[in-house]
């Protein structure tokens, strides 16, 4: 690839990280926020890089011309400028003497520009119903310690994560008549249900898992919309075994704005 290809590649995609981590949020779409310190410091190398080609690439122009104009003025006695002249049958031109030109940019190589230029014009959407409907569900932690009396609130606001334990680990079936308060996004289901969903993010996107609640007694919401569900467990199997469904039986559904912790499978946080 020519050498101005390759500094637009590494500025282009220096800026493009800047000004993800720097000026918007998007970058939650890729990473958790902790990686964000990590985005930046990317950015700025890759911008540096980019810089640092194109002043080396900056450099032999300028010193060809100062040698040019060194040896100007210069004959020897036939009257021929000093130099090298050029061999029998060689011609002036960049090509390789098989009739190839190799000074330009094959045109595939233009295409790596287009993830490049994303970076900053164009943000992917966000993980959601889409991926979550074709990610197997994540298995939860067995409680090996035992689970603590429940809180006497009513409804109860509880992660997807703890309702599952509670439904198919907790011999008390403590859970069984309690109110529940969970939130997450819609994805369609089969039949007369939906599920309320969350997506976790443990390092990036390539790492995400899925955690749903089926939802029966309620038509179900617009895909992708972030909503808080008060119901009661769905009877099911055996409470308290791995036979118990993970399902509710919805008695309310409020639409919420998407928490700033979405990517956690815990008690919603506002931005």
């Amino acid at each position: 690839m020519k050498r101005f290809a390759q500094v637009g590649l590494l500025v282009l995609a220096g800026l493009g990280l800047l000004h993800t981590s720097l000026f918007t949020e998007e970058y939650l779409r890729f990473v958790k926020e902790g990686m964000r310190p990590l985005l930046i410091a990317s950015g700025v190398l890759l911008l540096g890089m980019g810089l640092a080609e194109a002043w080396a690439a900056r450099r032999p122009d300028l010193d060809g011309e100062r040698e040019h104009g060194d040896g100007e003025g210069h004959a020897d006695g036939d009257g021929h400028a000093d130099g090298h002249e050029p061999a029998e049958g060689q011609g002036h031109g960049h090509g390789d003497g098989h009739g190839h030109d190799h000074s330009r940019v094959p045109r595939v190589a233009w295409l790596l520009f287009l993830p490049v230029l994303s970076l900053l014009f164009y943000a992917p959407p966000a993980l959601g119903s889409y991926t979550a409907s074709r990610e197997p569900v994540k298995a939860v932690a067995v409680e090996d310690d035992g689970f603590d009396p429940l809180p006497a609130t009513s409804p109860l606001p509880i992660t997807l994560t703890e309702f599952t334990q509670r439904v198919q680990q907790d011999r008390s079936r403590a859970i069984g008549e309690r109110p529940v308060r969970m939130t997450g996004f819609v994805t369609p289901a089969d039949g007369h249900s939906w599920y309320l969903t969350r997506i976790l993010v443990s390092c990036c996107a390539a790492d995400a898992t899925t955690l749903k609640v089926r939802v029966y007694g309620a038509a179900a919401p617009k895909a992708d919309t972030w909503v808080t569900v008060t119901g009661v467990w769905h009877a099911g199997g055996t409470l308290g075994t791995s036979s118990a469904a993970v399902a509710l039986d919805v008695r309310g559904v409020e639409k919420v704005g998407k928490p700033s912790n979405s990517y956690m499978d815990a008690l919603p946080l506002t931005s």
